[in-house]
């Protein structure tokens, strides 16, 4: 069996596991990253950005679709080619998959492609055996990264097979649209995707368990996401839970409990979209020692260190916010504990979006966790897209922005946007939250007219009492 010799290994290049590769490589750090299926993981291939680019395919279709709201006429209604946007969508993601195994090389990180699992380590460092498509390969290594995400959960008596019972993935390979889909699980992910084929025309019906969707985002932001499903014709179904179903043939046949009753469905495709759980299994943690809380996560410190020296772990797998762009942060600041910087995972706020349309997006705290957090009087300032000339003038009034500060202090607590834009205008709202900004800070900072931008000053506005375009109280 070859043996390989490396100062860190990291496994999994997913957006954590390749950002810390990357890094790694740039401070010079011999480093080899394994990866057994996906250059740049899940989120690359078959998860954030294929996603983004079917939902902006579907928000184009829709568009068109009402063209003649603003005098644009298109002769007859446009057609949906799937197999064409799926080559389309391929195209996209051979792109950046690509990319990332250029970036890998040019910062002289070696590339293996197979499954790892950990040995007992031996006098001379860590041990992995990589089973690769021309046999096992052994590594050593002084340092070892975990990074190999997630994957959706299951529940019971509903196994995905990509033919009646499919996940995300399944989702986005579609090549036909369905006539009717029913999505089980009202989080992120089976809105973003219930919304686009409700777009392509499936009459869509959501399962959810808990008594509202998007149970952790601000709740006047998923109000304006609630109108949009009932305007569309999607059928939303809280406090409900999926029990069982039947494959007819030419349906299934799903049945739902909601308050003690039971009700059928018919469908013709189920997308399970009910979270997800951390690839901790056959790793060969329990070999090494490495310690998991009660769900399977790892646990790690600020300096993403496990309690086994040497071996570390980011992204999915700690759990937390299970977000790309966290995953890439911790994999930034891993890559530096390793080489011997000072450095830790000490964030203030992570922002959040969900691409549903409107989009929300989301940093800090909503009014109930600042009020949990001690914040007893609060300043709370909306102001809705309507009285917006840029949402205006390209025909997207939905939403508002939402500035949460603290009544005594000023201080910035949380940000929520909903509307068209959210999830490029929420950043502005991260700096300011990370550096500890006060309302003032947005409502001085004169922003660019006419912008969507201009609503975050705006909305600060209102909180101060202070604004222009609408009527204080």
């Amino acid at each position: 069996m070859s043996e390989q010799r490396f100062d860190a290994v990291v496994i999994g290049a997913g957006p954590g596991g390749y950002p810390a590769a990357i890094r790694l490589g740039q401070l010079k750090v011999k480093t080899a990253v394994i990866e057994r299926e996906y250059m740049g993981g899940v989120c690359l291939n078959v998860g954030c950005i294929p996603s983004k680019a079917v939902i902006h395919a579907a928000k184009m279709f829709d568009k068109m679709s009402h063209a003649d709201d603003i005098g644009i006429g298109i002769a007859g209604k446009p057609t949906l080619d799937m197999k064409k946007m799926q080559t389309w969508k391929g195209g996209v993601v051979n792109k950046l998959t690509s990319g990332v195994r250029t970036l890998l090389k040019g910062n002289g990180v070696t590339i293996l492609e197979g499954t790892a699992k950990l040995e007992k380590p031996g006098p001379d460092g860590h041990r992995i055996v990589v089973q690769t498509k021309d046999g096992p390969q052994t590594v050593v290594a002084k340092n070892i990264v975990i990074a190999t995400g997630s994957r959706p959960i299951e529940i019971p008596g509903f196994k995905i097979d990509q033919q009646r019972i499919i996940d995300s993935t399944g989702a986005l390979a579609l090549d036909e649209v369905p006539k009717r889909m029913v999505v089980i699980g009202g989080g992120y992910i089976g809105l973003e995707l219930g919304m686009v084929y409700a777009k392509f025309g499936t009459k869509v019906t959501v399962v959810e368990a808990l008594p509202r969707l998007l149970g952790t985002m601000d709740k006047d932001c998923v109000a304006v996401v609630d109108r949009k499903l009932k305007k569309m014709g999607v059928e939303v179904m809280v406090n409900a839970k999926a029990k069982s179903w039947e494959d007819k043939g030419d349906r299934a046949v799903l049945t739902v409990e909601i308050d003690g009753k039971t009700a059928t469905i018919d469908t013709d495709k189920i997308l399970l979209s009910v979270g997800r759980r951390p690839n901790t299994e056959n790793l060969g943690l329990d070999t090494v020692g490495v310690a998991l809380d009660k769900r399977g996560y790892v646990l790690a410190d600020e300096h993403l260190r496990t309690n086994v020296g040497g071996i570390y772990a980011i992204g999915d797998v700690i759990g937390g916010m299970m977000l790309a762009h966290k995953a890439t942060k911790e994999g930034e600041v891993v890559a530096e504990v390793i080489a011997g910087h000072k450095a830790a995972f000490d964030v203030r706020t992570i922002p959040a979006v969900v691409f549903t349309d409107p989009e929300i997006a989301s940093t800090g705290l909503t009014e109930e966790e600042a009020k949990e957090k001690g914040h007893a009087k609060l300043r709370v300032g909306k102001f809705p897209f309507a009285a917006l000339g840029r949402a205006l003038s390209v025909n997207e009034t939905d939403g508002f922005v939402k500035v949460i500060a603290d009544a005594g202090t000023g201080e910035l607590l949380g940000v929520h946007i909903v509307g068209n834009g959210a999830s490029d205008l929420i950043s502005e709202a991260a700096l300011a939250i990370e550096m500890g900004a006060v309302a003032d800070d947005l409502r001085l900072t004169i922003h660019p007219h006419p912008t969507l931008s201009e609503a975050v000053m705006e909305a600060a506005a209102v909180a101060l009492g202070e604004a222009i375009h609408v009527i204080n109280r």
